[in-house]
């Protein structure tokens, strides 16, 4: 992805505190993945499809014996980000790399890629490791992009940085005992290195409410889709009627237990001719609230936006294009490995077969 986008957004303390709200509850069931590994998922089943620029969330645990071994993607993003554990990747173009705990990729497949995720079970001792666990977001790519060259951006955890509240800020523009890993975006005046394209931008935040009553309001550029994945261990409120500002309390008596995605309402979506665009609430971002009761206790969910994409998805397994001619060529390109695919022929990774 060659351009840094960061979408302009009315700073919220210059700005009315408009929250958006929960407009749809999808609980993400464990589900097994082939042998071994387990995901959470919700963006991509029947309960939530055709969200764009998403296209899958799957929270992941992966097991001994089980991984992801060759295969291939095409005009399509997928975001690695590890929780707990290590992962092995490996790709035919001789790109290599180890994930551990807050350790992101951000893989742009674009015209083509063929790669092994494989998971880290065992230390050169043979000591057992803990299993991995992470989220994988699929993310559309523009049409224009879907036949640029394949990239990555690979962060160690100790390059993604941190947002915290600001001594200088009054709490009522942002809320207190919270932190955020900036993984793609801003939050509260800090930017992530990571750069996506300026069509279909990305907005993607790891935040912690450290115990009850913490709160947060996280701006979301306006128009862009957006949803909140909780992880609990405690549970979240959404648009708090308590914090100051905070003029759209709706869900404010829900809490949210964990493994939850949370779609949130988009108020600059809505179109309609009779309707005065000065009349319709600009939603600045969102306010969250620790519901539990538990001191120690945190609260840890991942806030995600997007700019939505004016474009068909034509999706066949990992491939997406925007016609089922384009899916058609792409089968055809990846056996007869050319377009994007040359590399393919007889490519056979070091850590596939472990």
């Amino acid at each position: 992805m060659a351009t840094a986008h960061v979408a302009s957004s009315k700073a919220a303390s210059s700005a009315a505190l408009v929250s958006r709200s929960v407009a749809k509850k999808v609980l993400a069931v464990e589900t097994p993945e082939g042998a071994g590994a387990v995901v959470r998922r919700s963006i991509g089943t029947p309960k939530l499809r055709n969200f764009s620029p998403f296209l899958m969330l799957d929270h992941f645990k992966v097991s001994e014996g089980a991984g992801f071994p060759d295969h291939p993607h095409r005009g399509m993003v997928t975001v690695t980000y590890m929780l707990e554990g290590q992962f092995n990747h490996e790709d035919f173009a001789g790109h290599v790399g180890r994930l551990g705990p807050g350790d992101l990729q951000w893989m742009s497949a674009a015209r083509g890629i063929m790669h092994a995720e494989m998971p880290i079970h065992r230390d050169e001792a043979g000591r057992k490791l803990p299993d991995p666990v992470g989220l994988q977001l699929w993310i559309d790519l523009p049409a224009k992009n879907k036949k640029d060259p394949p990239t990555y951006q690979e962060y160690p955890k100790e390059q993604v940085p941190t947002a915290l509240p600001r001594p200088d800020q009054p709490e009522e523009t942002e809320g207190r005992d919270w932190s955020v890993k900036v993984i793609a975006g801003s939050s509260h005046g800090v930017e992530s290195p990571v750069r996506t394209p300026d069509q279909g931008a990305c907005w993607y935040l790891d935040v912690t409410l450290k115990k009850p009553g913490a709160r947060i309001f996280q701006e979301i550029p306006t128009g862009f889709n957006s949803f909140i994945y909780t992880m609990g261990p405690a549970p979240i409120r959404v648009g708090t009627p308590d914090a100051p500002g905070a003029s759209n309390p709706i869900e404010a008596s829900t809490a949210h237990e964990a493994f939850h995605t949370l779609v949130l309402s988009n108020m600059a979506s809505i179109s309609d001719p009779k309707t005065d665009p000065a009349s319709v609430p600009q939603e600045t971002g969102v306010w969250v609230e620790h519901a539990g009761t538990k001191e120690g206790e945190e609260a840890r969910f991942v806030v995600i936006a997007g700019e939505p994409l004016d474009q068909k998805v034509v999706q066949h397994g990992p491939f997406v294009l925007t016609t089922k001619e384009e899916v058609y060529q792409t089968l055809l390109d990846f056996q007869g490995a050319k377009n994007g695919f040359e590399r393919a022929a007889g490519w056979k990774s070091k850590i596939g077969g472990r």
